[in-house]
């Protein structure tokens, strides 16, 4: 599932807090945490602890290996699951082993092992899967709509788009089975380990078992090898099947046992490296086995062999029966080992034998083999006769001296057992002597109550009385025993029940659901029919004519085709809406109208545009979500402050989701202007509206002529009475007054207009104070436009560097591209491309800063490059330009070119290339400037000159 990173993004390191609130978040709490999930196959099957999301989207639940990670290991789709959980034993919900395991069956038979940290957080991961399921599914018409189409209100907090509106058609509830869900309805509170808080917890420890059985272990071992070896492409794994047919346990060692065990190791390596050569491991891996047994404590024998008498049977006969044949099978167990070891040793020395006499043939036929080809040649035959009898010496002293070695090792593995004998024998001993020192006592103990009773015989109904005392007390614990058992089946039960009838509620749900998609593709069908008839008709009239141009169908059936084409989504009958064709709304999310009123051509490039854009979006939606990411990515920085880093920033580059870009917007305006903001006295927004409403301000004319001109296709800006037009008004009424060098600059109020879409009045004022004088180079928005002029040059600088071919191309056709780009650059592409695209650019701007719009208007460019080279006129390429923006659909290719394929991009460069230019612009203006002076003393000698007037003086 699941790339090359940039440095920090622009700001630095510097951290900004959010408040609390911002970061909890609108709406209900995210249902996330930590559960563990049991995977793996064979004997490393186990639980391992992961980091849970549940996405209502899509109605997945993500897991990660933790809450700073980005991309999930996989999901669970819950719409389409169902839950249980087994009610545990007795010891099971003492101890909590399993207590809080459930499971969640998927199609396909496939069941996924969950557990929570406690039965309380299993209960309520249910209850809120389960809500969540149902409300998914019930809505399913309105979930499966990705959120560019169909903003919840509630997930947003500032701005104009959060006032919006949708009216959304959803099923009706089933009023019966609400009731009835609500009455087996089991609340419960989460713990810690639930929410966006428990990412800030250390993740659970997963609880293993200490004491277990290795032949189990073994089993599963051979039975997945063997699997394996069934299969095909599985070579590899073949190399290391083992078999083995000794009972193994580990049982849990004594200090002395663990350094003797040490010690044999030790031995037995430096064994193995002295007979190097001579023999082989038949296995490829060493176990280590513990040649001891654990002793046994002796009350626990008792203990033991207590349970196992029956209720009525005294000390005294224990002591006579049970000690004697337990130490009976104990020596004829010990005894069987011992045989079977004997028996193993012999079988290996004989191997080993074996093993030595063919490598001792092999070196004296090698021996053999060199001396009769290279030596014999020359040689008297005495010598050679010499040379045989003493290899024949050497070969037999070897072989004494293998002999020798044997007996050693067998010498001292004799010595080694007896010692061993001796070490059993001693603790067999030291139990009898134990055991007989044990039923003295109990023996003693047994007199000494005999004695009392005899002196006090009241005692006795004193011991009988605290026996059925004891007895009384063991009762009241069962009694409360099967209370909590009866109590965890009820809950269980109103579980299960819940759980049937929601299922049984969804299944029907779903084939009323079926029902209508049914008739909604019959009913798509036979307008694909119409269509596919009208279009038949039509290209039949096209390819053989038979009727004059006045009189051809061909007219009937291309304005009935484009009147249909061009139907916008109305909300008349929304009942009607689950059987009609997800038509174009009239708005999108933004408040950008899709298909304009008045051109019919531009109607008909509109809806193929909007049409386009709502089949990216679809087959995006098939990915992993880029929601998820950020909800755990916030999930990630719950009590501790954002700070910039490659995380966030990849995430901010891939597109802020729509209900966290108000959050997000403003902590990047923090970022940048947080020292500026601090500086400044409380109600330093009101204080500077206030004196630009009541004093004169020469910008406010201007301000007044340029609000409805603004953003005229955006339904908050379209017309006077709009809720935009009053806070527009505001904002830059504002910053006129904070900034008199600039005042009003046209520009400025595109910019404000798209921030105030997703921010109040103060944060879009800080927006723009942080766009004209943190982001843009200083007289940028000023009369000359210097810092605009100098972001040109710049600009074809890198169009040199960047993109040769097509600089060459404009530079042959003499194409001014600076013309079009030059309102890119001051606006940040506000109407230059589609909303979409326009506002990930925004994202990314806010964060980095200027050298963003470097790099899109260079991918825009890229974007387009083939079709921009075929044209070969001036008119042609220059037309193509003015609009070749708006075609520019897909965000996401746009953002792989502007942040990969135009890597490197240093900041440095553009800093060095905007110095260089700066003072060039300056020289011209200079120049300029010069000459602006000498017309006019030449205007005032001249007659014929003293009635022109130019433009800046006739608006003075």
């Amino acid at each position: 599932m699941p790339a090359g990173e940039e440095g920090g993004g622009g700001g630095g390191d510097a951290a900004v807090p959010l408040s609390p609130a911002e970061q909890a978040g609108p709406g209900a709490p995210k249902l996330c945490g930590y559960l563990q999930k049991l995977s793996g196959k064979g004997p490393l099957r186990n639980f391992r602890s992961r980091w849970f999301v549940f996405d209502p989207r899509r109605c997945y639940l993500y897991y990660f290996k933790g809450p700073q990670e980005a991309l999930p290991l996989g999901h669970l789709d819950i719409a389409a699951a169902c839950f249980s959980y087994h009610q545990p034993e007795a010891a099971a919900a003492a101890t909590g082993d399993e207590a809080a395991a459930f499971e969640v069956h998927s199609p396909g038979g496939t069941v996924t092992v969950l557990k929570a940290a406690t039965r309380q957080d299993m209960t309520y991961w249910l209850q809120e899967l389960q809500q969540k399921r149902w409300e998914y599914c019930n809505n399913l018409d309105v979930a499966k709509r990705d959120s560019r189409t169909s903003p919840t209100p509630s997930d947003f907090s500032k701005g104009l788009v959060a006032k919006d509106s949708i009216d959304l058609s959803t099923l009706n509830p089933n009023v019966s089975a609400e009731k009835a869900r609500n009455v087996l309805a089991v609340e419960t509170a989460p713990t810690e380990l639930v929410g966006e808080q428990a990412a800030c917890q250390p993740a659970p420890v997963q609880q293993s078992a200490i004491n277990f059985s290795l032949k189990q272990w073994g089993t599963e071992f051979k039975n997945s090898m063997s699997s394996l070896r069934s299969g095909k492409g599985n070579c590899e794994n073949r190399k290391s099947v083992f078999y083995t047919s000794e009972d193994w346990e580990m049982l849990d060692p004594t200090p002395k046992d663990l350094e003797e065990s040490m010690a044999l190791e030790e031995r037995r390596k430096h064994a193995s490296e002295g007979s190097k050569g001579v023999t082989s491991s038949a296995f490829p891996f060493d176990f280590g086995r513990i040649p001891y047994k654990a002793r046994r404590p002796l009350k626990e024998m008792i203990g033991s062999s207590k349970n196992r008498n029956s209720s009525d049977t005294s000390p005294v006969e224990w002591n006579s029966g049970n000690g004697n044949k337990l130490a009976s099978e104990m020596q004829l167990k010990f005894q069987s080992q011992h045989e079977e070891l004997e028996r193993l040793k012999k079988d290996l020395s004989s191997q080993k034998e074996l093993v030595r006499l063919l490598q001792q043939t092999v070196r004296s036929s090698q021996y053999d083999k060199y001396f009769a080809s290279s030596l014999c040649d020359g040689v008297p035959k005495d010598k050679l006769e010499l040379l045989h009898q003493k290899d024949d010496q050497i070969l037999g002293l070897n072989n004494q001296l293998e002999k020798l070695n044997l007996e050693k090792d067998s010498l001292q593995q004799e010595v080694k057992n007896l010692k061993c004998k001796v070490g059993e024998l001693n603790e067999q001993l030291g139990m009898l002597m134990e055991t007989i020192q044990a039923k003295d006592e109990v023996i003693m103990k047994l007199s000494r109550q005999l004695s009392e009773c005899e002196d006090n015989p009241s005692s006795q109904s004193g011991t009988a009385n605290s026996s059925m005392s004891s007895s009384f007390n063991k009762e009241l614990q069962e009694l409360d025993r099967l209370k909590d058992n009866l109590q965890g089946y009820k809950t269980q039960n109103k579980f299960l029940n819940k759980e049937i009838l929601e299922l049984s509620a969804l299944r029907r749900n779903a084939e009323t659901r079926e029902r209508d998609l049914m008739a909604k593709c019959a009913s798509l069908e036979a307008k694909l029919c119409q269509i596919e008839s009208k279009y038949l008709i039509l290209l039949q009239e096209m390819k053989t004519p038979v009727c004059s141009e006045e009189q051809s169908p061909a007219r009937d059936v291309i304005t009935r085709l484009l009147e249909d084409a061009l139907k916008v989504d109305s909300s008349e009958q929304p009942e009607q809406a689950f059987f009609k064709p997800l038509l174009v709304s009239e708005h999108d999310i933004y408040g950008f109208q899709t298909v304009p009123e008045d051109d019919e051509e531009e109607k008909l490039v509109a809806k193929v545009r909007a049409l386009d854009l709502k089949s990216i979006s679809l087959t995006e939606n098939q990915e992993i979500s880029t929601g998820v990411k950020w909800e755990n990515y916030f999930a990630s920085t719950m009590n501790r402050e954002m700070i910039c880093c490659p995380e966030l920033k990849n995430l901010i580059r891939s597109g802020i989701p729509h209900e966290h870009r108000s959050k997000m917007w403003r902590w990047c305006i923090n970022l940048h202007i947080k020292k500026c903001k601090d500086s400044t006295d409380p109600g330093y927004f009101q204080t500077l509206l206030q004196n630009a409403l009541e004093k004169q301000n020469p910008a406010s004319k201007q301000i007044e002529l340029d609000l409805l001109r603004t953003l005229p296709n955006n339904k908050h800006y379209s017309s006077p009475t709009s809720e935009g037009i009053q806070k527009l008004r505001n904002v830059l009424l504002a910053f006129s007054w904070r900034n008199p060098d600039i005042g009003y600059c046209q520009g400025l109020n595109r910019l404000v207009a798209i921030a105030l879409l997703y921010l109040e009045q103060e944060d879009a004022f800080w927006c723009l104070v942080t766009i004209v004088e943190v982001f843009m180079p200083r007289d940028y928005y000023t009369k000359t436009l210097l810092g605009s002029q100098v972001d040109q040059r710049v600009f074809k600088d890198l169009m040199s560097e960047k993109l040769p071919r097509l600089h060459a191309h404009f530079e042959q056709y003499k194409v001014d591209y600076s013309l079009i780009t030059f309102n890119w650059f001051l606006v940040v592409f506000v109407d230059s491309v589609v909303s979409d695209v326009l506002f990930k650019i925004w994202d990314s701007f806010l964060y980095e800063g200027s050298k963003v719009i470097f790099r899109f208007a260079l991918a825009l460019f890229k974007y387009k490059e083939e079709e921009i080279l075929k044209l070969q006129d001036s008119m042609s390429i220059f037309k193509y330009l003015r609009y070749f923006t708006r075609t520019v659909l897909d965000a996401r290719k746009l953002m792989n070119i502007a942040f990969g394929d135009l890597n490197p991009f240093p900041l440095r460069q553009i800093r060095n290339r905007r110095t260089y230019h700066l003072e060039k612009v300056r020289l011209e203006l200079t120049e300029l400037e010069a000459i602006r002076e000498d017309f006019l003393r030449e205007r005032e000698t001249s007659l014929d000159k003293r009635d022109l007037i130019s433009d800046d003086e006739e608006d003075s």
